[in-house]
């Protein structure tokens, strides 16, 4: 029997790259098929028609472009995602920016292609003061550069919920101090007469979390904070990677080890941390870079900015 706790999304994941990239190649293509048929049937109304390969030309040369451009929304998407909950006004704002960008790149990238299959043809392609007619052009971009986003954004949040969030378990209680701690005898001390500070003036220890209650489809199990494997910053969250598992936490990378062991967890890159005791090989790079190799099959990148970290890490564990 498979281990009960592999869902849908990690049937899924292996193939999500490929399945995506297929998504918006079909989606694009077959509007770009359904745009140049209406534009043909339109054509023919017009007192000066225009040959089928214009026609085709202008309609494949826009969709090829925002074929192009998807993999930059969603990476606007994933960096902006954040700031709607606490900068909504910041959030419109980048929003506004890009979207501007996004038409600009778009109707210079399609004019450009026109102008290419026009040569090829032997003929001039008339760009037609697109510069001044550019607010037009801004406002038949701006509804797809929505449409795409929301789509993104929509696409994202039901893999979210389909690989399931985990929340920390036994959050200390409000009000914890530190443990007291005694003060040595006067005959213990040292020739300059030092004593340690009194244990209400040492701030209380950082919260540890020890287990992680994950959901998934409405079936809740616990998993342990020393069998994670590796973390990565998914965002506003933190993957958590466990035997061969991936789970999300509500967390910035940064605000998350605070919370762990720093004789166990160590970062490695900007956007990775390790568990010490699941490093199997680290295998050195060029430039002082480090690929990391783990006991569950997998890599994890260290960059040169972290090595040390690693080394020391490595050294006291």
């Amino acid at each position: 029997m498979g281990d009960p706790r592999r869902n849908l999304y990690e049937r899924y994941a292996p193939i999500r790259r490929p399945l995506e990239v297929a998504f918006w190649i079909v989606l694009l293509t077959l509007q770009a098929v359904f745009s140049t048929m209406v534009a043909i049937v339109d054509m023919r109304t017009r007192a000066v028609p225009r040959p089928h390969w214009e026609v085709a030309t202008w309609e494949v040369s826009s969709h090829l472009m925002l074929l192009f451009l998807v993999p930059a929304l969603v990476m606007v998407e994933r960096r902006l995602s954040p700031l709607v909950r606490s900068h909504l006004l910041r959030f419109l704002a980048w929003h506004a920016v890009a979207s501007a960008a996004f038409s600009v790149v778009h109707v210079v990238g399609m004019f450009g292609l026109r102008a290419l299959v026009y040569a090829m043809a032997g003929e001039h392609y008339d760009f037609g003061g697109w510069v001044g007619q550019w607010g037009y052009e801004y406002l038949k971009d701006v509804r797809v550069y929505v449409s795409i986003v929301f789509g993104i954004w929509a696409y994202r949040l039901f893999l979210l919920r389909l690989q399931g969030e985990a929340r920390v378990l036994d959050v200390p209680e409000e009000g914890a101090v530190a443990a007291p701690v005694v003060a040595p005898s006067p005959d213990s001390e040292g020739a300059g007469g030092f004593e340690p500070p009194a244990a209400d003036a040492l701030p209380p220890p950082p919260a540890r979390p020890e287990r992680f209650l994950v959901r998934k489809l409405r079936r809740e199990f616990l998993i342990a904070a020393t069998d994670i494997d590796w973390l990565q910053a998914e965002g506003n969250y933190v993957g958590l990677h466990v035997n061969g598992h991936d789970y999300l936490l509500r967390s910035t990378l940064t605000d998350f080890l605070t919370q762990l062991d720093p004789a166990l967890f160590v970062r490695v890159h900007r956007s990775h941390a390790v568990n010490l005791a699941r490093i199997k090989e680290i295998e050195p790079l060029d430039g002082g870079d480090a690929r990391l190799h783990m006991h569950d099959g997998t890599t994890v990148p260290c960059s040169r900015r972290y090595r040390d970290a690693l080394r020391a890490g490595a050294g006291s564990s």
